[in-house]
């Protein structure tokens, strides 16, 4: 039975405490993707698209328990985002946030979940001491979402796996010390690339993925003297590259004091203090 949570509830277990609030994106990308985040106190995975073992691996190889996770966090029902949902859930007792719609379009894939609470997008609410604020997004999924987390102070914006950058998604990604921005394909690449027409078509669609001159455009907007650190996400292995993805967006920060870098689908990330 799945429970509702809001921003007043805090229904799990606390764990074993970090140094501090810290991100790390594990692995990004089309073949599997998942964040760790916490705010010193609660330890969660941002989706778990890998393999239960490489998901261990790369947790320890930044010196993360996989025991003191306290939660998964879903975004949305593609394979590349919950295949090590199930087996994690199950393996170390970990609860399962999602919400209903994409909880039934992933339900197979999954299977038995520890637990499962439901959040909607556009209500907040808290897993211990980590405030989460999820909102809708634009993608060919049945309820995706974006999110944004307080730790401890400092605010974490995640929005990957979106073909359209909203007036709701600037205003929450707004004021964030940390961005974890999509920047899935060169344009130019996509459009001249071995992708057959009608997938070219989904990618640059209103519910397929961002261009790295879409969030360059985004990232933009979204500059303030507290944005210290942007994350480039989700890049196709085919139809982009790191040198491409920062030779177009790096310009927009080029003369502010924001450090740029891109996630990577082979390699875990660095462990940033936030």
């Amino acid at each position: 039975m799945a429970t509702l949570v809001n921003e007043n509830q805090s229904l799990i277990k606390s764990a074993g405490e970090t140094q501090g609030p810290a991100v790390c994106v594990l692995a990004s990308g089309s073949r599997g993707n998942a964040t760790y985040l916490s705010d010193g106190h609660t330890h969660i995975l941002l989706d778990s698209g890998l393999s239960g073992i490489q998901i261990e691996r790369r947790l320890k190889l930044r010196g993360i328990r996989p025991d003191d996770l306290d939660a998964i966090l879903v975004s949305h029902e593609h394979r590349d985002h919950i295949s090590g949902v199930g087996v994690l859930s199950r393996r170390f007792d970990l609860p399962v946030y999602i919400t209903s719609k994409t909880a039934a379009a992933s339900a197979r894939l999954m299977g038995h979940l520890r637990e499962v609470i439901h959040f909607n997008c556009g209500t907040p609410f808290k897993i211990n001491s980590l405030r989460i604020h999820p909102f809708s997004i634009s993608h060919d999924a049945v309820d995706p979402a974006g999110f944004t987390f307080q730790l401890n102070g400092k605010k974490v914006g995640v929005a990957t796996d979106l073909g359209v950058v909203t007036t709701v998604v600037k205003s929450h990604l707004t004021e964030c010390t940390v961005l974890i921005l999509e920047a899935n394909h060169d344009s130019d690449l996509l459009i001249n690339g071995p992708y057959a027409w009608p997938l070219k078509q989904r990618i640059m669609s209103r519910s397929g993925h961002l261009s790295n001159q879409d969030t360059g455009r985004l990232l933009a907007e979204m500059i303030h003297d507290r944005l210290k650190q942007v994350i480039l996400a989700h890049l196709s292995e085919i139809n982009n590259t790191p040198e491409k993805a920062l030779s177009t967006i790096h310009p927009v920060i080029s003369n502010k004091k924001i450090a740029l870098l891109v996630a990577s689908q082979s390699d875990c990330g660095a462990l940033i203090n936030v």
